[in-house]
């Protein structure tokens, strides 16, 4: 896959559709990579007459590492977001923005429909916020605006010491997306574990996960930023997800003025295949009523 060079970095990314398209951005989550986005959901965006981008963010995938930085205390990290309080962090969300910002610069677009997946929405709300007229509409998928604690359980998997062998590390991908998903939509073992798979093969940094982490809990709270913006916005997420909890969703759309909100009965943490049809009308349907605008 091509790779572009952006605030001092270097991104890989992949492109659907036709280039000379309305833009849309896809931003992915904490420690995921751009093949986190199903193919075929791009795909089904972009044949609705767009070009769809996805890349991997700093710090995971193909792109720069920033191992050099050193790895934060999470312990300290998570201590600090429990009491509110500020720390250093080796980078934050803004700089995750600037670098979506430099994406659009290097292939040559001035506007996009930014759309964002958990961390993703985060970044795609920090950059609407800063940069907002960058931005010709926003999605925000299970995400949410402030750091907001999800289910025990679930965060303890996601905080746990990186497996050390392949096997070790699908078998935890495996059980990490099985705690992920709302149990409203069939789980395939097989499916699940080949997918993690490919994504443990083509690169695997969980260093970036643990600076990803400390970036949210740097941004602090966006809900002020949030309640000054101006455009169009649309706020998916699921009634089953564990991870960052429905009230994410519900401040998400309740800051933004005018925002929609759709639920997705029984979706969790994840993408199910019989999801994408909302998901994508939703996000074209919006995308349609901003270019008309």
């Amino acid at each position: 896959m091509p790779q572009l060079d952006a605030n001092n970095l270097t991104f890989e990314y992949e492109t659907f559709g036709d280039a000379d398209a309305p833009p849309v951005l896809f931003i992915m989550g904490l420690g995921a990579q751009m093949t986190t986005w199903p193919i075929e959901l791009c795909h089904r965006v972009a044949d609705q007459g767009y070009q769809v981008i996805r890349f991997d963010n700093r710090d995971v995938g193909l792109s720069s590492y920033l191992d050099h930085l050193g790895d934060p205390d999470m312990m300290e990290i998570f201590g600090a977001a429990m009491a509110g309080d500020s720390f250093d962090a080796p980078y934050d969300l803004a700089d995750m923005a600037r670098d979506t910002v430099g994406v659009l610069d290097a292939l040559g677009h001035d506007t996009a429909h930014i759309v964002g997946a958990s961390m993703g929405g985060m970044i795609a709300q920090r950059l609407v916020i800063d940069h907002p007229h960058r931005a010709r509409s926003l999605t925000s998928i299970f995400s949410m605006p402030r750091f907001i604690p999800g289910d025990d359980e679930v965060l303890a998997a996601l905080m746990g010491d990186a497996p050390e062998t392949r096997d070790e590390r699908i078998a935890a991908g495996l059980e990490a997306a099985r705690l992920f998903s709302g149990g409203g939509f069939p789980f395939d073992d097989d499916e699940v574990r080949a997918r993690a798979a490919e994504g443990i093969d083509r690169a695997w940094h969980p260093e970036g996960q643990v600076r990803q982490t400390a970036a949210i809990i740097a941004d602090g709270d966006r809900t002020e930023g949030l309640q000054s913006l101006d455009l169009p916005a649309v706020v998916i997420h699921g009634t089953g997800d564990r991870l960052v909890i429905p009230q994410g969703g519900q401040e998400t759309a309740d800051a933004i003025p005018g925002a929609e909100l759709v639920w997705i009965e029984g979706m969790g943490h994840e993408f199910p295949e019989p999801t994408w049809p909302t998901i994508v009308n939703a996000m074209t349907t919006l995308f349609a009523q901003a270019d008309a605008s």
